[in-house]
């Protein structure tokens, strides 16, 4: 079965980048299961993160006995894209002509030799077999008798033990080791194999220099971002093949035409379950409350000027699925983010944070959506001294705080660095302290991304 196909939100993720990722995962591999009609499918499809869980997220995901997707940390080739698994092994005591009915059995050039307990010793490789042969030839001279020594020294290596010619200075890789580098170490070796070892010591997998002689491409379905800046890296050694967003089209490229689906709505988890509907694909439950935790945040539960009436029908459909009020549950969701006070200042400044380019300068945008403005801001002080060291330490334009108070449906900016261009896009003097209230303002992709990145 090939490599699974990663589905994938942005950097920092949040609940709609999660939760669109596990329920676009689902309906992609039932869409592959209809298609093969009740055979083993070929594909599969497997959501993943690029960050820690927002506590929402864990939540919902908990709660409906889903599983998290796995984190990860890049797309490039990884050694366990190229490498044979589960090699074909022999033990230390077999003999060489054990060894080489398997080699020609399974038609491979080298095996793995292992000792009582399982656990790797070494290799032995055809060339391996071929240069005891050829040794034996070096008795044979001139007449009869060395002729007859060198046979039986032949016929006497067939029962010789493996591990007597085993080589064990193998190069050693890891399955999650970059291709890249293993491509290297693999040519420096004396040998044209490697080994790929678990934490146990078994071998797991065999690479040869055939095997990384042409760069597999990981295949990837981008959802809630479509920008290089904000995808996971190693994004341009990577094969995207579908991307399913809400926000402004950016600069990921593909080689090929894909399936690009954007629509200017509230939520990518809205556009998800609109798919499930277009396809004929039946919601489960717990799919239904995750993708509704995504509409709900990802629209303020439906406030957020981004909220259109996609999202309110796509948010009633998922509710009565999921046999919950909208609002009880949007308000639930927002309650597991827990106490302001709680919260780590980098996870507060920096859990929904993406960074924006801005000419020749990277500006940061964050937000934090509480129901508890004041509690937020009696760390003001300590807020702004993260976000100085944000800016300097990333070299940011400037860093844009906005903390959103979901009751009172606006937003307290807080600017550090160059705050001219907040000033003049907003119309606004916001200083070093105590910040400045935007009323209404709820939205950072369409009421202050999209303005500050038009200005």
């Amino acid at each position: 079965m090939p490599a699974p196909i990663i589905v994938v939100g942005h950097k920092n993720p949040d609940n709609d980048a999660i939760c669109s990722a596990v329920g676009y995962a689902y309906l992609k591999n039932e869409l592959v299961r209809r298609a093969a009609g009740g055979r083993d499918p070929d594909q599969v499809y497997k959501p993943a993160r690029l960050g820690p869980l927002p506590p929402e997220s864990a939540w919902v995901l908990e709660a409906n006995g889903l599983p998290a997707p796995d984190a990860i940390g890049h797309v490039h080739a990884r050694v366990a894209d190229v490498m044979t698994p589960d090699p074909i092994s022999i033990g230390r005591e077999a003999t060489l002509l054990e060894a080489g009915q398997l080699l020609r059995q399974h038609n491979v050039r080298a095996l793995v030799v292992v000792n009582d307990d399982g656990t790797y010793h070494g290799l032995i490789t055809t060339r391996m077999i071929a240069e005891r042969y050829v040794a034996a030839t070096d008795a044979l001279t001139q007449g009869a008798a060395n002729e007859m020594a060198v046979a039986s020294d032949l016929i006497a290596s067939l029962g010789q033990k493996v591990q007597d010619i085993t080589e064990t200075d193998v190069l050693v890789l890891d399955k999650d080791g970059l291709l890249k580098d293993a491509v290297d170490d693999l040519m420096a070796s004396a040998l044209r194999e490697a080994v790929v070892l678990d934490d146990d010591g078994m071998a797991i997998g065999i690479v040869t220099r055939s095997d990384v002689a042409v760069r597999p491409r990981r295949k990837v379905v981008l959802v809630d971002h479509n920008e290089k800046r904000q995808a996971v890296n190693g994004i341009e050694e990577a094969d995207v093949v579908e991307i399913v967003d809400h926000h402004r089209i950016a600069d990921v490229m593909t080689a090929d035409p894909i399936m690009f689906l954007n629509l200017p709505v509230g939520s990518t988890a809205t556009i998800v379950a609109m798919e499930f509907r277009r396809h004929g694909i039946e919601v489960p439950v717990a799919i239904a409350r995750v993708l509704l935790s995504a509409v709900m945040t990802d629209t303020v539960i439906l406030k957020s000027p981004t909220t259109t009436q996609a999202d309110r029908d796509i948010a009633a459909d998922l509710a009565s699925l999921a046999g919950v009020d909208p609002v009880e549950f949007g308000l639930s969701i927002f309650k597991c983010r827990g106490g302001d006070a709680d919260l780590s200042v980098e996870k507060l400044v920096g859990a929904d944070s993406k960074e924006f380019q801005i000419g020749d300068a990277t500006v940061l945008i964050a937000q934090h959506e509480t129901v508890d403005l004041p509690s937020v801001m009696e760390r003001e002080k300590e807020i702004r001294e993260h976000m100085r060291r944000l800016k300097d330490d990333r070299g940011y334009e400037f860093v844009l705080f906005m903390v959103t108070d979901i009751m009172a449906e606006g937003s307290q900016f807080l600017c550090e660095g160059n705050r001219r261009i907040v000033n003049r896009v907003f119309g606004i003097k916001c200083t070093g302290e105590g910040g400045t209230w935007m009323p209404g303002v709820l939205s950072r992709k369409k009421q202050v991304a999209a303005r500050i990145l038009g200005a």
